[in-house]
């Protein structure tokens, strides 16, 4: 088992005017793999709050993987990927890559997301795409690969 944080970007959710509809997608498919959310918070598309949220969560300890939802597209506001890249000290491409590789199989869209995976301290950082079908498609790809990746990280395992 392992802890986790879920962080949603969205202007509208973090105004009170989008229910969090991705973070509910994610707390239940993290549920059902035995997985247990320990932080939870909903903050603007703004890189400096992004930022603020992801430092605190992984540098403070007691949070193993961090997963992000929204703004990893190509809107103006979409900062995401850039505020994870500014945190993060070593970056795995890996899960980036299967979920966009999943995600081209449903539509050619999904070239367009730009998530970041990565790591900072004894954290993993995963981006998500915002949108809650987008989300039930690229957790799953990774989920039975993150309870050894986050062993490695910790120094638990080997890779």
């Amino acid at each position: 088992m392992f802890t986790v944080g879920i962080l949603t970007v969205s202007d509208r959710c973090s105004r009170g005017e989008s229910e969090d509809k991705s973070g509910e997608v994610i707390r239940k498919a993290l549920s059902q793999f035995g997985a247990r959310v320990v932080e939870y918070a909903i903050v603007p598309d703004d890189k400096d709050s992004i930022m603020g949220r992801l430092t605190e969560w992984s540098d403070k300890g007691g949070v193993d993987v961090v997963i992000t939802t929204g703004g990893t597209g190509l809107a103006p506001r979409d900062v995401t990927p850039e505020a994870t890249l500014d945190v993060v000290e070593k970056t795995i491409p890996g899960f980036s890559e299967a979920m966009r590789a999943k995600g081209i199989r449903k539509t050619t869209h999904a070239m367009l997301s730009r998530e970041v995976c990565g790591t900072r301290n004894e954290t993993i950082i995963i981006n998500l795409p915002g949108s809650p079908k987008a989300v039930g498609e690229c957790l799953p790809v990774i989920l039975p690969a993150l309870p050894h990746a986050v062993d490695v990280v910790k120094g638990k395992a080997k890779e």
